[in-house]
């Protein structure tokens, strides 16, 4: 049995194990309904050549830091950064407690998606797709509830049973079938049109085109400012950044396992799911509700608006239908997992519990605080307006203090260790241990100490409102 401290820590057996795993992590909720988003409101073409270049630049930085702080150290992200320098250990603290606050509303989130697909597959789809299906479902009591716990006790079975014979195994199953999922809807996608008037079809390729093509025609400078700001967000949520997750990830990682190769196959997944969950669901959004239709984002476009497409496909809308809420299903579990396994490896760490033991815990935490999170649709119900202007309840408060306030500071801190601190040299030296090259090493030193600082400290003043 795996215990913290000074015990034996679990591994991956070689690097696929490890890039299935990561990748896994990065395949989540905010890839598939956050990203199309994004890219319709901030221009299509030009917000993926934004995010293309950001993340070849930003994200590629602090996800090679985040592994190599991993594998450098041996240590849950709790541990970690005590042990690069002594003061600072209050980061691993904050690194630690983010995936403790996503993990029982990542949860909510995920039973809402289990409750979708079993609807599709009992052959619900139509009543899915009614005006009020997603509202009744959320505020009633125990359903929810019910469907919480079933997505939580799946991420649990596979952390419980270890790094290999769990989380690597299973990933290495799961995503290859995920990304056929992904492929398979993104290309109906593109087959789908919809007749306008007798001599006039809008198809799923015109709704490709406002994807892929750049609209210059109303750029300014503030709106080039806000897609740079909504890319670098994203990136928070696609790669799993400041989470603790890639700390924890990177810990299991073999010494002779390639960083650079890896990492870099890593942003080709992230890229990849995140193009393909644009094809997936801009053209059909496109097709079915036109150019106003892209306005919808988060819940709202998961299980309300692409529902009501699904219906305006017919009977094949069905199939359609559970084929995308189980590729959802998938791209959430590998994900819960790799949140639970964050925090799991700290508290193994901290207070040399079995594996057993610490998921357990965790899970009952999540549990509790979840059914929390349930009754604030309901028994719980409150309206609150948050600094950065949106009105939030009991899920959003979470979110907002995960993502928006910890996540950003837990970045920065990272940075200036790394950059100013510990020095760069820190994570190259890890990084290239094998004798690997790597090729963008004066891109990342300079990422870590000025860039990448500037554009997290602007993430955390736009989540305040201060700008």
């Amino acid at each position: 049995m795996e215990r913290g401290g000074t015990q034996r820590r679990g591994s991956f057996r070689g690097s696929l194990g490890f890039i299935m795993a990561a990748a896994g992590s990065a395949v989540g909720l905010g890839n598939i309904w956050r990203f199309p988003y994004l890219a319709a409101k901030n221009g299509g073409g030009l917000f993926l050549l934004v995010y293309l270049v950001l993340a070849g630049s930003f994200g590629f930085t602090l996800l090679t830091t985040e592994i190599a702080i991993g594998r450098k150290t041996r240590r849950s992200p709790l541990k970690a950064y005590g042990v690069l320098h002594k003061k600072s250990g209050w980061i691993g603290v904050l690194a630690c407690v983010v995936p403790m606050i996503i993990m029982p509303y990542y949860c909510v989130i995920g039973g809402w998606v289990l409750k979708y697909e079993t609807a599709y597959i009992a052959g619900q789809g139509f009543a899915a797709a009614e005006d009020g299906y997603f509202n009744a479902f959320i505020s009633s009591q125990w359903e929810p509830v019910l469907f919480l716990l079933l997505f939580l006790l799946m991420c649990s079975a596979v952390v419980l049973i270890g790094v290999e014979k769990g989380i690597e195994r299973f990933s290495k199953v799961l995503m290859p079938v995920l990304i056929l999922l992904v492929c398979g809807i993104a290309v109906y996608a593109l087959t789908i049109r919809q007749e306008k008037s007798p001599d006039q079809f809008v198809t799923g390729l015109d709704g490709l085109r406002i994807f892929l093509i750049p609209d210059f025609g109303n750029v300014t400078l503030p709106k080039v400012l806000q897609t740079i700001v909504d890319a670098v967000t994203q990136l928070f949520y696609s790669l799993s950044i400041a989470m603790g997750i890639l700390i924890t990830y990177g810990s299991y990682v073999p010494d002779d396992t390639d960083l650079v190769h890896s990492v870099g196959v890593i942003e080709i997944f992230d890229l990849l799911v995140a193009f393909l969950a644009g094809v997936m669901v801009i053209p059909a959004v496109y097709v079915f509700m036109g150019p106003e239709g892209m306005a919808e984002s988060g819940p709202s476009l998961m299980f309300v608006s692409l529902p009501k497409i699904f219906a305006d496909m017919g009977n094949v809308g069905i199939g359609v239908g559970i084929a995308f809420f189980l590729m959802v299903l998938f791209a959430a579990v590998t994900s819960g997992i790799s949140i639970l396994e964050a925090v799991v490896s700290s508290l193994m760490e901290q207070f040399a519990w079995s594996r057993k033991k610490a998921v357990i815990i965790e899970t009952l935490a999540a549990m509790g605080i979840g059914v929390i999170v349930c009754f604030g649709y309901n028994l719980l119900y409150f309206n609150v307006r948050l600094p950065n202007g949106k009105d939030a309840q009991i899920l959003d408060l979470l979110d907002y203090a995960s993502n928006n306030l910890l996540m950003p500071a837990v970045a920065l801190a990272t940075c200036i260790l790394i950059g100013w601190i510990v020095k760069p040299e820190t994570v190259t030296e890890e990084a290239t241990k094998n004798g690997e090259r790597f090729g963008r090493k004066t891109l990342y030193n300079y990422m870590i100490r000025f860039a990448a600082p500037v554009m997290v400290m602007v993430i955390l003043l736009s989540s305040l409102g201060v700008i």
